[in-house]
């Protein structure tokens, strides 16, 4: 339950040429009706409809996710049996067959920094606290921070744009 966030971005080579970040939240009385599911899934899906929108269905994508469920289920052999999520992603698999060389690699979520802190920073935004995991270290140590999430006490990898 709660507040569910999720970052993205689109590199073409090492540039990048978009952004976006959003919260999930539901709907007053229902806050026990989120996962962090449907957050991921919002994320893939504002990806999708940027790409589509832009005529970008017949480029080369490789979309490389921190998320195993929505990877495994759009890309792998994983099927959508039932969550509060599988209306998204079911209508992520429409926006899927609409491309034709659109693949996807998962990857773990400290390989995947800047889309994180685009997500972490969405809700720090709304004054939500929130617990960070320190990584790549061993130790899974988890610290309350409210501030700008650049000055997160966190070993994430930043990528290079």
């Amino acid at each position: 339950g709660g507040t569910a966030s999720y970052g993205v971005i689109i590199f073409k080579g090492k540039k990048k040429i978009w952004q976006n970040s959003g919260v999930y939240e539901p709907e007053p009385g229902k806050e026990k009706w989120t996962s962090n599911n449907l957050a991921e899934y919002h994320g893939f899906i504002s990806a999708l409809e940027y790409l589509l929108k832009n005529n970008l269905q017949d480029e080369e994508i490789l979309v490389k996710g921190d998320s195993m469920l929505v990877i495994e289920q759009q890309f792998g052999f994983w099927q959508i049996r039932h969550g509060l999520y599988v209306p998204l992603a079911r209508y992520a698999r429409r926006l899927v067959d609409q491309f034709s060389n659109l693949h996807g690699e998962w990857i773990p979520r400290e390989m995947n920094g800047l889309a994180d802190e685009l997500s972490k920073a969405e809700l720090l935004k709304r004054g939500v606290k929130i617990r960070l995991q320190s990584y790549p270290s061993k130790e899974k140590k988890k610290v309350e921070y409210s501030g700008s999430p650049l000055d997160a006490p966190w070993g994430g990898v930043l990528l290079p744009y």
